[in-house]
């Protein structure tokens, strides 16, 4: 087929603009008549000289983006034939991309943290759909009014399809900048990974600077294995300290004390005051040198350094749990069930976390004018109550937040809490059964009814709870 060109036809698709582009692809605007949506495509430059990779990237990109949706991807509407003209037709996303955004770092600290819990929240979207990105860099993440879009999955890895690309070769694969050290041993198949380069986003767009440089050599990036990066706030000192945390917590080199979940590292920055934020923080210690070239030998080197993956801890349970409990004094025993299904959950997965949330009818609070017996606010005797509540689970202070929302309807704010936190597994109770509520619902009705994850409904009957 001839060089494409604006006005060129392929596949029903015309090309009407060419776009910026870099060395491996050409990027063009195109229309077609089905699809009213406004659209890219993206065709792949393959030299007959060209990398093995390119073309490997190619179909992995087509096998990957094919099982992709939700909000924080493009839609991809067709693909080319690789014998004939392979290209990636896409839906067009407008916005600005994080590269350009970049270039004005450091950014202010409330930017920092809209831009990185968008980001986060995309990547636990695109994990729950069981792909890695493994390629999350400022060229790759498009900021949209209404959240965060990835793209390009050339790289990427989907847990129920070929590693293509790992079977090509065993070298790293990634940016230099943002690549993860298990990512530097050739292990693609961990979401910490993401984690990971979006740790060095946050650090970039915070100071300015790239936390591990950008180097161009396999030795230059495994340094990245035994050398901590410059703490934030000793280049930015006007850096919140929990920020900070965070930051570091998600470019930990050891996988067990890094993040395991994005939706967390979104909760975290959305919450900053349920951050603990560590005393005397250190950096996972570097192996000897006596450790290191027995590595080298037995290739031990990612188990003893880098922890076990997070797939392992991922498939035990579920990661951030929601505890809903009605603690207006009336429901103890059933309150006491949910705690002992709580503690279930939690002691199937050790780097879970819990989420305590207790809802205040508004409209009690107008009656009592949001005091309680005591004479305190109706909220910090709600909170107290929650922290008591709790406290039988004996969890560290990480693992647990405590949350009082005022609300009309309980159950719309359970709703609500779980989505925007992006909860994976919610814990509530359901009172004792009645002709009215059978005839106007529950709580419990409308939150297993609607929620986006799952549910567990503790139930007290004949001294049991199912």
């Amino acid at each position: 087929m001839e060089t494409p060109r604006i006005g060129s036809g392929i596949d029903g698709f015309t090309l009407t603009e060419r776009l910026p582009s870099g060395g491996m692809a050409t990027l063009w605007r195109v229309s077609h008549p089905d699809h009213d949506l406004p659209l890219v495509m993206k065709i792949p430059i393959l030299d007959p000289g060209a990398d093995v990779s390119t073309i490997v990237g190619y179909e992995t990109e087509v096998m990957v983006h094919r099982r992709l949706s939700g909000p924080h991807v493009p839609r991809l509407v067709g693909a080319g034939d690789l014998a004939a003209l392979p290209y990636i037709a896409m839906e067009f996303v407008a916005g600005e991309r994080l590269a350009e955004t970049m270039r004005k770092a450091p950014l202010p600290i409330a930017e920092v943290v809209r831009i990185g819990s968008a980001i986060a929240v995309a990547l636990a979207d695109l994990h729950r759909q069981k792909v890695v990105h493994l390629d999350l860099k400022p060229e790759n993440v498009m900021m949209t009014p209404a959240g965060a879009v990835l793209l390009d999955f050339g790289l990427s890895r989907h847990a129920e399809l070929p590693d293509l690309l790992g079977e090509e070769s065993s070298a790293p694969m990634g940016t230099a900048a943002y690549i993860a050290p298990e990512q530097v041993l050739g292990d693609r198949t961990d979401p910490a990974s993401d984690i990971f380069a979006l740790g060095c986003l946050l650090y970039q767009m915070a100071t300015g600077e790239e936390p591990f440089g950008r180097p161009a050599t396999l030795p230059g990036m495994k340094r990245r294995l035994y050398h901590a990066p410059r703490p934030p706030r000793a280049l930015r000192p006007d850096m919140p300290a929990w920020l900070e945390e965070i930051v570091l917590r998600c470019i930990e080199v050891d996988r067990s004390r890094r993040y395991a979940e994005a939706s967390k590292v979104a909760f975290d920055l959305r919450h900053p005051d349920q951050v603990v934020v560590a005393r005397h923080r250190r950096p996972s210690a570097p192996p000897s040198l006596g450790q290191r070239l027995l590595a080298r030998f037995q290739k031990r080197e990612e188990s003893e350094v880098l922890g076990p993956p997070t797939r392992a801890r991922r498939e035990a349970g579920p990661s951030i749990v929601l505890a809903a409990v009605d603690l207006s004094g009336a429901h103890d025993e059933l309150a006491q069930a949910i705690l002992a299904e709580t503690r279930r959950l939690l002691d199937a997965r050790e780097d879970s976390w819990l989420a305590c949330l207790s809802i205040l009818r508004t409209e009690i609070l107008r009656d009592s004018q949001g005091v309680d017996a005591q004479g305190r606010s109706a909220y910090i005797g709600r909170l107290v109550a929650l922290k008591d509540w709790a406290r039988p689970l004996h969890l560290r202070e990480d693992r647990v937040s405590y949350h009082v929302i005022e609300a009309v309807s309980a159950a719309d704010a359970i709703l609500h809490y779980a989505e925007h936190n992006d909860i994976d597994h919610i814990v509530l109770g359901a009172r004792g059964s009645s002709a009215v509520r059978r005839h106007l619902g529950s709580v419990s009705t409308k939150v297993v009814a609607e929620a986006r994850c799952s549910v567990s409904v503790v139930r007290i009957k004949g001294g049991a709870t199912s």
